[in-house]
């Protein structure tokens, strides 16, 4: 134990006897020297836990500079050499579509009536721009129709549009904007009254004919369902009308109702396109038509126009002229063609007359038909085929002896 102390108070004394000889700054140059280098090892984990203590863990003597601390240095590594990502590849436009040149006979087909008609006509563009036998003329104005004849009369400008286009067909489509009322000779006339509609029937009939009266075919394209259920229903019962009077006039009446309605005869936003793909039919107000919409309403009236129009309606038409003969080059080798053959030449086959100009040889015997119908002989039959009966019976001994 009085060892133990011992050593204990010794070396606090010699701590203390250091720390005043370092303060006063008599410790010994090498020393000092020692001490400095000493600051600035690290002390150990061990020196930490166990409280060891040296000269080292008090600064340098004053008027003495600290040596500059070594910082390892680092061994310098080569970069690595980034790879840069692959750019993704511009995306490639699709090709654009050669629009087909239409034909100098092409047959026009004349559009005519409101805004419903302008998107029809545009749609109407879109399903027959590969055929170059027909050309789409369409004449719309956005707030016309037959009750207000003030504002634009439909039947001088439908005179007009068929003395100048001269087309094969008429596409009338009307009635969208014709709920109001009418003035007529006899007064006003309120939307939906007996008097109303006996007019309208009227001016729709007198329109139809103008087109019929020329031998020109009519088609009447009904009205589509509207978000607004007083103009579905209107709508509805103006159909009714359109159908009965074109029909009257020797005119064609197109449906597109189920087109624009769900299986409860409902109105639609969105619904099925051409190739039954849900898309949007109709824009936000209820009433106009969307791209896919005026596709869809053209696709109802492409049907009956290529059922009349026959095959100047078909994408396959060409141009029968010398326009488009492909260049033949003859002159190079003229054995690579052959002259044609008049099929009435008798040399074709390397005959001296046409088939069956020779004398057929006449038999001077019966036909095997002749002796069944006239004799009643039967051909003997091949040996060995089933009905062949002609086996020499057995004789008695033979079977007895078997």
């Amino acid at each position: 134990m009085r060892n133990r102390v011992t050593k204990k108070t010794a070396r606090w004394g010699a701590i203390g006897a250091a720390a005043l000889v370092f303060s006063s700054g008599i410790l010994p140059p090498h020393n000092i020297a020692e001490a400095q280098e000493r600051y600035y090892q690290r002390r150990s984990i061990l020196d930490f836990f166990l409280g060891r203590r040296y000269i080292d863990d008090y600064p340098p003597a004053p008027n003495e500079s600290a040596p500059p601390r070594s910082i390892p240095k680092k061994k310098k590594t080569a970069p690595k050499a980034t790879v840069a990502a692959p750019r993704p590849a511009p995306p490639v436009a699709p090709p654009e579509e050669k629009a087909v040149e239409k034909l100098d006979t092409a047959q026009k087909i004349l559009v005519v009536g409101d805004f419903l008609a302008g998107g029809l006509g545009v749609g109407m563009d879109a399903a027959f721009q590969d055929s170059p036998g027909v050309v789409i003329e369409t004449h719309s104005n956005v707030a016309s129709g037959l009750v207000r004849d003030d504002y634009y009369d439909w039947p001088s400008q439908l005179t007009k549009f068929m003395d100048e286009s001269k087309p094969a067909m008429v596409v009338v489509l009307l009635g969208a904007n014709d709920r109001q009322q009418m003035v007529t000779d006899s007064g006003k006339e309120k939307f939906r009254t007996d008097g109303w509609f006996a007019e309208y029937q009227r001016r729709v009939a007198s329109f139809g004919k103008e087109v019929t009266a020329r031998k020109i075919p009519l088609l009447w394209v009904g009205l589509p369902a509207f978000d607004s259920p007083a103009m579905t229903a209107d709508a509805l019962q103006m159909n009714q009308l359109y159908r009965k009077q074109v029909e009257s006039v020797g005119g064609e009446f197109v449906d597109v109702w189920d087109g624009f309605v769900n299986e409860n005869g409902e109105f639609i936003v969105t619904g099925s396109d051409i190739n039954g793909q849900q898309v949007r039919l109709r824009t936000s107000d209820g009433i106009n038509l969307t791209e896919a919409g005026r596709r869809k309403l053209a696709f109802y009236v492409e049907k009956p126009v290529r059922r009349i129009l026959g095959t100047q309606a078909s994408p396959d038409l060409v141009r029968l002229d010398s326009s488009n003969v492909p260049a033949l080059d003859l002159s190079s080798n003229p054995a690579d063609h052959t002259d044609p053959i008049s099929l009435s030449d008798p040399n074709l086959d390397g005959g001296t007359a046409l088939l069956g100009g020779a004398a057929q040889p006449v038999s001077t015997g019966k036909s095997p038909r002749d002796r069944l119908v006239q004799d009643g002989e039967m051909a003997p039959p091949p040996a060995g085929r089933v009905d062949d009966y002609s086996m020499t019976p057995a004789k008695p001994a033979e079977l007895s002896a078997k």
